[in-house]
């Protein structure tokens, strides 16, 4: 851990108590691991599982055991979260996924969840026979918990962030990500605490760039007729002999312009689908809450910073289906991509894969949070993309070198048939849609923090698909064979 640590403005840098919401998942394992291992900072670790955290709590001897503390909460109705906010200088929070109640009745006993010695077998007997909305009131009356650091941070990234998700349960997603959240910006305006809400790419919706026409000619004589693909309704005419082929070559870059699908904080409007589309459902919950912390931060002095990851990517992401998450789950792209790799099936390319995206790897975006912690006079009151606009593919091209790349990382060879088309309508359900292009623009927090990344994608999928194949390939072979050997 570096000692005399300075801020961007050559600052010393003193140690803080940080309240994050979410430690648990994928972006909170990686930022817990930053902190603990580069920083003097304490941890007050939230969330409703530590599968992704358990090397940086045990054992007990690790040189950083006194700085972090693991607290089992699900945020929907706890009370103890006013308390642990009330102690961080900072709060970091990324909505916690706390709807798919996984855990067993002896893994949640009240030694895990609150330290007590109560017998477990008691309490089974107090959950089957009250049931488990009375028991979680019966705890919280008669549990007193207390805490030795005082917390003036908190940092929030618990989320409901799978598409699958938005679209087949809207209503988790909207209850998730907006009204859980609720509470959390309440309770750091209230008591002055510094938020990091983790926001998403997602608040975009959809570009500009994918109204625009493309050109087709109808074969009148002196018109042109433009449509737009995802405005079939609207139409531009103009005279054909005012179409030049140097105008028309005009018009093309023009509608190649990165002004139309580059996404900027403080200037790019957020576009979305129809109401009947559900998939958007997310994305609305999300600028929602953020315009209510943008709203505090004008009205009640809130200090805030909102994060818009451009998927992030890394070890330990999501899950691999029915080995360590549901069997029926949809993860997101790379997850999904690797269970295909693992099991040796076709990659599932939706609509044809033909949708862009931009990646970046976990590293690279932590170093850029750890900024963000660091230097709350540059990030106070400011909205950061944090992606990589270099590593821009389409899905498809995705897929093509995860597939040329994992058969480097296990040694096999790849598929005859690599990658199978599938509608949106048959992977995700009815109610659907998505945004062609998600592009970030760089210029605000490079200017506020000096950050920029380093990872090329070709890089950070050999370090994720290194891991995915080292810890689930024996995995899925167990899983495989079980059929078989019955």
């Amino acid at each position: 851990m570096a000692h005399g640590r300075v801020d961007l403005d050559g600052n010393p840098i003193k140690p803080i108590t940080i309240c994050m919401i979410g430690a648990g998942g994928f972006i909170g394992s990686h930022l817990c691991e930053k902190l603990m291992s580069e920083t003097p900072h304490k941890v007050l670790a939230v969330d409703v599982y530590d599968d992704k955290i358990k090397h940086l709590l045990e054992p007990s001897s690790l040189q950083w055991a006194d700085r972090i503390q693991f607290h089992r909460i699900n945020i929907k109705n706890d009370s103890r979260l006013e308390g642990l906010i009330r102690m961080a200088d900072l709060v970091i929070f990324r909505t916690l996924l706390a709807l798919n109640f996984r855990v067993s009745v002896n893994e949640f006993g009240f030694r895990l969840c609150l330290n007590s010695d109560l017998d477990l077998r008691l309490f089974e007997f107090f959950c089957l026979f009250f049931g488990f909305p009375l028991i979680f009131s019966f705890l919280r009356v008669v549990v007193a918990l207390n805490f030795p650091a005082l917390v003036l941070v908190t940092i929030n990234l618990a989320a409901i962030c799978t598409p699958a998700d938005y679209n087949t349960r809207p209503l988790d997603t909207i209850y998730s990500n907006f009204i859980d959240a609720l509470p959390v910006v309440k309770y750091c305006s209230e008591n002055g605490k510094r938020l990091i809400h983790f926001s998403t790419c997602e608040v975009y919706g959809k570009t500009i760039g994918c109204f625009y026409p493309k050109i087709a000619h109808y074969g009148r004589k002196n018109w042109n007729v433009v449509t737009t693909e995802f405005m079939p309704c609207v139409s531009i005419i103009c005279y054909k002999n005012m179409q030049s082929f140097e105008e028309q070559s005009l018009l093309g870059r023009k509608l190649g312009d990165p002004a139309y699908y580059v996404l900027k904080e403080d200037a790019s409007p957020c576009i979305f689908g129809p109401v009947e589309k559900q998939r958007w459902s997310y994305a609305c919950a999300k600028q929602l809450i953020e315009r209510l912390i943008y709203a505090e931060g004008a009205e009640n002095g809130l200090e805030f910073t909102i994060v818009r990851p451009f998927n992030w990517i890394g070890p330990r992401m999501d899950f691999i289906p029915g080995i360590d998450g549901p069997s029926e789950g949809v993860p997101r792209v790379l997850a999904c991509f690797s269970n295909n790799l693992l099991r040796r099936e076709p990659l599932k390319l939706v609509d044809g894969g033909q949708s862009q995206r931009t990646f970046v790897y976990i590293k690279d975006a932590i170093e850029a949070v750890l900024l963000m912690i660091e230097n709350p006079a540059r990030a106070n009151g400011q909205i950061f993309n944090v992606g990589n606009p270099n590593n821009e593919v389409t899905v498809r091209q995705l897929a093509e070198m995860m597939t040329e790349v994992y058969a480097k990382v296990a040694g096999e060879s790849p598929l005859d048939t690599p990658t199978v088309d599938v509608s949106s309508k048959e992977f995700y359900g009815e109610g659907y849609d998505d945004s062609d292009k998600r592009i970030p623009d760089m210029t605000i927090i490079n200017r506020q923090l000096g950050w920029n990344p380093k990872t090329s994608l070709w890089d950070l999928l050999e370090s994720t698909l290194t891991y995915q194949h080292r810890t689930y390939a024996e995995a899925i072979k167990k899983a495989t064979s079980k059929p078989m050997a019955s």
